[in-house]
């Protein structure tokens, strides 16, 4: 163990890492003179380098052609959505005609369960997991009563039922089984945003199915971090945000998938002329005719500056792949949960679960004391230039992601941690 907390170790680490180079294609904020140890990658992520460049090219587009940017080069506007498709879907495990960036999160979760939550008086009830980010609930709330339904008996919110606030499989087997005659709808996350327990999309989208109901998800949390199959998983749609582990920027684009075997459904929908199919697209008929596969829920023309950092930060992806990002992040966040266990378990506990299959890089943490000592060591933390984030009543998050952490920068936590007087 004392091999572990010495600097040479953590450095040889680092050195061995055959994506070490990624770092250097980040800007990484400074603190005192140095850079941070950034453990936020699961709240904004860092922003690459090459972001700049694809969003002066729009702007010089803009600039030197105005509407003609629409048609000419390589980026041009009309198709630029187009340009994120294939990267996009290979990082979620999807077919690039699932796939699409549109809008923020939260809307496409509305767009999706407008086509996808269609109640009936006999099939009223969504599933959720109790303690969801809070606009995923008023989302699925106010979802509820439009359709004229009640939440106190139709949002159906499974409690945790294991230690720290994570869910076993089981519970939520359990709770499909209970309520599977009521349920038209399971929406649950792929990484549960406060503990950081990652869930078996699979496996819950078969128990949804086997119930009758449609299985959708959150993937805030999980996209960018861990290894996903979305098409393999059978899941009708899920919705993600960008500025996370993406590091497309604040407020990014975001990300929506539909599985394929609704690529040409009737699903109602809300309509705009950019989910029209192409070749009609600008023939400006009355007759709604949907762009078959995701594109088809798209409302409006993308916001091309919006897409520009995605763009910047999909090529990175293709370049490390996620099955060497997620070989890095088992170590570094392995790394992680070994130094807190061994010299620091006196102040913290970890509240995500140990079994790396159920989590990716981040880990949630209680400070031993409760929550204003967590406060205490958080701020402590912060003005070293050591930076996570907190989540209440009593969690600090520390994401080691593999595009740009090192396990120089897991050390650097833990002795911050042991040098904390709280």
């Amino acid at each position: 163990m004392n091999e572990l907390n010495s600097e040479a170790y953590a450095l040889a680490q680092d050195a061995a890492d055959p994506l070490r180079a990624f770092r250097e294609e980040f800007h990484v904020p400074r603190h005192d003179g140095a850079e941070q140890a950034y453990f936020c990658g699961n709240s904004l992520g860092l922003q690459p380098k090459s972001a700049r460049a694809h969003v002066e090219e729009v702007l010089d587009k803009w600039a030197m052609e105005a509407v003609e940017g629409h048609f000419t080069g390589q980026a041009q506007w009309m198709p630029y959505h187009e340009l994120v498709r294939d990267p996009l879907a290979t990082v979620v495990g999807a077919q690039p005609s699932e796939v699409v960036a549109m809008n923020s999160l939260t809307a496409n979760l509305h767009l999706m369960m407008v086509s996808f939550y269609r109640p009936t008086r006999e099939r009223p009830a969504i599933l959720m997991e109790a303690g969801a980010f809070p606009s995923d609930r008023y989302a699925l709330e106010s979802q509820v009563r439009f359709h004229g339904f009640d939440p106190s008996t139709d949002l159906i919110e499974l409690q945790p039922d294991e230690a720290d606030g994570t869910f076993s499989i089981q519970a939520l087997e359990r709770a499909i089984a209970e309520h599977g005659p009521r349920l038209a709808l399971v929406l649950w996350p792929g990484v549960q945003y406060r503990s950081g327990q990652a869930f078996d999309l699979g496996e819950i989208t078969r128990l949804g199915h086997a119930a009758g109901a449609v299985v959708g998800f959150d993937l805030a949390h999980a996209v960018g971090n861990l290894p996903l199959q979305l098409h393999n998983s059978g899941a009708d749609f899920a919705v993600w945000c960008h500025y996370k582990y993406m590091n497309a920027g604040p407020g990014a684009v975001a990300g929506c998938f539909v599985h394929e075997r609704h690529a040409r459904t009737g699903r109602p929908r809300f309509a705009g002329w950019w989910g029209q199919e192409q070749s009609t697209r600008f023939r400006m008929g009355p007759e709604f005719v949907p762009t078959p596969g995701a594109d088809g829920w798209q409302l409006s023309n993308p916001p091309i500056l919006g897409l520009a950092p995605l763009r910047g930060s999909l090529e990175l992806f293709e370049r490390a792949g996620m099955d060497a990002l997620r070989e890095k992040s088992l170590k570094l966040t392995a790394y992680l949960e070994t130094l807190i266990r061994e010299r620091l378990s006196d102040n913290l506990q970890i509240a995500t679960p140990s079994d790396p299959a159920q989590r990716g890089c981040q880990l949630s943490l209680r400070v031993v004391g409760g929550r204003d000592r967590g406060r205490a060591l958080f701020e402590y933390l912060a003005s070293r230039g050591v930076l996570g984030d907190w989540r209440e009543p009593d969690v600090i998050r520390i994401s080691p992601v593999p595009l740009y952490n090192t396990h120089a920068d897991v050390l650097r936590f833990a002795r911050a941690v042991e040098a904390w007087q709280g």
